[in-house]
């Protein structure tokens, strides 16, 4: 039974393990388990992790125990919606802010919202606990939320929304399904956003026609990439322009759940190609671009976490394309969700199928 407060994660195992890679034996070491439908996961300054509980639960982890942090939003935790993404602010070690995206009950359903507040100087209670943006209705269904938030160079935020199972809806920009958004700290829409003043469209929407984008992250550039969910075959990896359309669910390289075909073909004019694809489909999650000191050998490459086949993909950028180059698979990597950096340069992901959060180092 689940304390109310306290929670009791494994203790820290008594030696880590070995892991081949590309790059020679890394060191896979467990520093939180015991965690129930784990989504997101941040290194605080001080060394401590915050990791999301889909149920709604925030959790500190600190000195291989877990305490509940209070104070979060009431999240819609049906299907795939509950607390999802958590990502700290740049400037976090002076202002303890920090970013959440959540489904969010909404009549006749949920939708998937984006929430700042500041963290306690204990760490166990969120503090001024906002909402920056609210999807227009997403509708009854339990699925394709996104959904992960992004900081980018200028302090505006992204953040990616699925269609929601509704596919029609990633091409009406008159919704926020099936988008990539963005706004200011405070919530308002920049200036610069492409669909701004335009009629009939929301003007916080920067890319659309994606289908279910559960990874985002930056490259050393600024530039966002996503890793996209397909049905059948055609999970995406994405280089995001503003204002472009990519596709979903016009155009696709995978087929739905039936065999059947999806929409048109897989390119039409004025829709974006992907940087690559996979087929057959790994459920890609969350995603980084490696930029740490750790493993120079790595930097500027993308992880992406795959829930399907359990193992982290190594895929080399350029340009506007993209390959995976290594599949890193152990007994640890089941069911991928989150894949982040840490300050020192080593790697945090989380495998949903151990409830558990390791760290990968030399």
């Amino acid at each position: 039974m689940r304390l109310p407060l306290i929670l009791t994660l494994c203790a820290l195992p008594a030696g880590a393990m070995a892991l081949d890679t590309a790059a020679g034996a890394v060191t896979v070491t467990k520093v939180a388990g015991g965690l129930e439908q784990p989504w997101g996961v941040a290194a605080l300054p001080s060394g401590a992790l915050l990791v999301t509980e889909r149920d709604g639960r925030l959790v500190l982890v600190e000195d291989g125990r877990g305490a509940r942090v209070v104070g979060t939003p009431r999240v819609s935790a049906r299907g795939q919606g509950g607390l999802l993404d958590i990502t700290l602010a740049r400037n976090f070690a002076t202002t303890r802010t920090l970013f959440l995206t959540y489904s969010k009950p909404q009549q006749g359903g949920s939708g998937t919202a984006m929430a700042a507040a500041e963290l306690s100087a204990d760490g166990r209670r969120l503090e001024n606990l906002r909402d920056l943006f609210v999807s227009a209705p997403g509708g009854s269904g339990g699925r394709h939320y996104g959904s992960r938030v992004v900081e980018a160079p200028d302090g505006t935020l992204y953040v990616t929304i699925g269609d929601r199972g509704d596919r029609p809806s990633a091409q009406d920009r008159a919704l926020h399904n099936g988008s990539i958004v963005r706004v200011n700290r405070d919530g308002t829409v920049p200036a610069d956003n492409p669909f701004v003043g335009q009629d009939g469209v929301l003007p916080e929407i920067w890319s659309y026609g994606h289908r279910n984008p559960q990874g985002a992250g930056l490259d050393a550039d600024g530039t966002l990439w996503t890793a996209e969910h397909g049905a059948r075959g055609g999970d995406e990896v994405n280089r995001i322009a503003k204002g472009a359309n990519y596709g979903w669910p016009v155009i696709s390289y995978g087929v739905h759940y039936s065999g059947a075909r999806i929409g048109e073909g897989m390119a039409q004019d004025g829709m974006e190609q992907p940087a690559m694809y996979w087929d057959p489909s790994i459920a890609p999650s969350g995603l980084l671009v490696y930029q740490g000191d750790m493993f120079p050998e790595w930097r500027g490459d993308m992880f992406v976490g795959s829930l399907k086949f359990d193992y982290i993909a190594r895929v080399k950028m350029s340009g506007d394309s993209a390959r995976e180059v290594e599949q890193i698979q152990g007994a640890e990597t089941g069911r991928v969700r989150d894949i982040v950096e840490d300050s020192d340069g080593s790697i945090l992901f989380i495998s949903v199928a151990e409830g558990a959060v390791y760290r990968i180092t030399r």
